[in-house]
């Protein structure tokens, strides 16, 4: 069978089943929508917890990005694992005993103020906006490409798909899709690297294969030399060497980690079991899940760069392979023949340089140009799309949780009852779907970038506002509300500078202290942490029964004592 009959046979096959469960396990209450009525198993929640993390950045950009930026790349990462290690260890087990299940109502309590709530409510908001668009672009992309359809019909097709089982089943038919999409995806990430790292090393282990030596046919001599070789021979620079600054590839990581322990969707996730313990096993199931992809990317960016580049550079452009044609026509790789010679020149120097790769397409390209068979590309595919669509679902959740519960429940129309909650949650959706799917058809960079500014606006706002909720007994709501203002609106006004009013001056030349507007996330949340002491300690102490809960979360047991 062709890869397009594939494509629609296990597209349709996945989708199916992602439709069949969310049928299957409706919501009927909002415990059900909000949190899976809290009975959710510690293994089942680690998996879905790892299908909600590893979102479309992780399967489609992150092996992209190392393959273009080399050892540069690795920092999303080592920030994004570090970072859930750090929720997981440090975070999450208190705000479960907390037992406040958004990141808004945890503020708004833990601060004993509305205006904190809201203050949260807004970030929370603005921050999934910004990580569900690149979910959407995600989408995008691949239905583009596989189903050969433009971008924004591709789009269109995500969000109707997500919006369908979100709104119907809630956090409940979410957590059991996600469980369905890990299988899907992690068997999709591991099936090509598994035949590629056979092809090229012989070592069928690709965690292993990165570091072994390539046969004969593929020029022998260990991967990272030969990819060195090459890139410099090119004129890209050596691949295992980092071209960024030290101090900008720290604050990015800093960035990525701290926005991990802030992530609103992620934190959502420990409230779907039914204790403490349950919450730190669960944990430890997803860390495991997630360590598979994880430790398989870098070994797929190698194998699909040196692919590429020895597939493509001073090849006849006429007697390219048909996946070279059909990623053209998805505008995502072009080719510019600037001296008539009619043969590709993929060189680092941008006035000879006739070839255009967008990082995105790599890991789903590289099946193709590795020759794998049809089926192998059609899951690929299948994959992407579960990675695109279940954190897509986690973040829609997060809106429409912070409006319909945190926002309407908790402020502006606490008098609603159950069934008027459910309706405005469902809503909620509804509009954030569209809004995304927007930002997913003109998306303001790269899947892996998109995300990351997610990353920084969760760092500069909820992480210091969570840490010192849960440590600090002393921090007042004057402090956290002055903090993540001041954290917030430094880190998005960098961003939307460097990005979109002056993206020509977005280079180290003049970036402040030459922090990327990707690591800014991390300067945002030290301001944050200054502000909201230097404001705390010039304001009054917070309750004595405030301090009390605070200092109680962190003794051993279930529940909270004098809450």
């Amino acid at each position: 069978m062709s890869v397009q009959i594939w494509t629609y046979l296990f597209i349709f096959m996945s989708f199916g089943l992602y439709i069949a469960i969310a049928i299957w396990s409706k919501a009927g209450s909002t415990h059900d929508f909000y949190v899976a009525g809290g009975g959710v198993h510690p293994m089942t929640n680690g998996m879905a917890t790892a299908a909600d993390w590893m979102s479309a950045a992780s399967f489609i950009s992150m092996a992209g990005l190392i393959s273009f930026l080399g050892r540069d790349g690795t920092y999303y990462l080592m920030g994004w694992t570090g970072g859930y290690v750090l929720l997981a260890l440090m975070l999450a087990p208190y705000l479960r005993k907390f037992g406040k299940f958004t990141v808004p109502a945890f503020i708004g309590d833990r601060y004993y103020s509305q205006s904190a709530r809201l203050v949260a409510v807004f970030c929370a908001i603005i921050v999934s906006f910004v990580y569900v668009c690149g979910q959407m672009q995600g989408a995008g992309i691949v239905f583009s490409r596989f189903l050969e359809v433009d971008i924004t019909t591709g789009v269109v097709i995500g969000m109707a798909i997500v919006f369908f089982y979100a709104v119907l089943g809630g956090m409940k038919g979410v957590t059991y899709t996600q469980v369905a999409q890990y299988c899907v995806l992690i068997f999709a990430y591991m099936v090509p690297a598994i035949f590629i790292s056979m092809l090229m090393t012989g070592n069928p282990i690709p965690q292993l294969g990165f570091g072994s030596e390539l046969t004969p046919e593929f020029g022998g001599g260990y991967l990272l030399d030969r990819l060195d070789g090459i890139s410099e021979e090119l004129g890209f620079g050596t691949y295992t060497a980092g071209q960024k600054s030290t101090q900008d590839v720290f604050f990015i990581t800093a960035a990525l980690m701290f926005g991990t322990a802030g992530l609103p969707h992620v934190i959502i996730r420990f409230f779907t079991v039914p204790s403490v313990r349950d919450a730190r096993r669960s944990a430890g199931f997803a860390l495991v899940f997630i360590a598979i992809l994880y430790t398989t990317a870098p070994a797929i960016a190698a194998f699909s760069k040196t692919n590429l580049m020895n597939t493509v550079n001073d090849a006849e452009y006429a007697s390219m392979p048909a996946w070279f044609s059909t990623w053209e026509r998805t505008r995502l790789i072009s080719f510019d023949d600037k001296n008539g010679d009619g043969r590709i020149q993929y060189v680092g120097d941008p006035q000879r340089n006739e070839l255009t790769v967008n990082r995105d397409i790599m890991v789903l390209a590289n099946p193709e140009i590795a020759n794998l068979p049809g089926w192998v590309v059609a899951l690929v595919a299948a994959g992407a799309l579960a990675a695109a669509l279940s954190t897509a679902a986690g973040l829609l959740l997060v809106i429409s949780t912070s409006i319909s519960h945190d926002l309407l429940k908790r402020c502006l129309a606490p008098d609603i009852t159950e069934k008027q909650e459910l309706l405005y949650a469902r809503g909620a959706i509804f509009v954030a779907v569209l809004i995304a799917g927007y930002f997913g058809i003109n998306p303001p960079g790269f899947v892996a970038e998109v995300v990351a500014f997610a990353f920084g606006l969760a760092a500069a706002s909820f992480f210091p506002a969570i840490v010192l909720g849960i440590f600090y007994s002393r921090m007042n709501r004057q402090g956290a509300v002055a903090g993540m203002l001041t954290g917030f609106c430094f880190t998005a006004a960098y961003i939307i500078y460097f990005k979109f009013i002056n993206p020509a001056m977005s280079n180290a030349e003049h970036w402040w202290f030459g922090i990327s507007p990707e690591g800014i996330g991390t300067l945002g949340t030290l301001l944050n942490l200054v502000v909201a002491l230097s404001v705390c300690r010039m304001t009054a102490e917070p309750p004595q029964e405030v301090q009390t809960i605070v200092r109680n979360i962190r003794l051993p047991g279930e529940h909270l004592h004098g809450s």
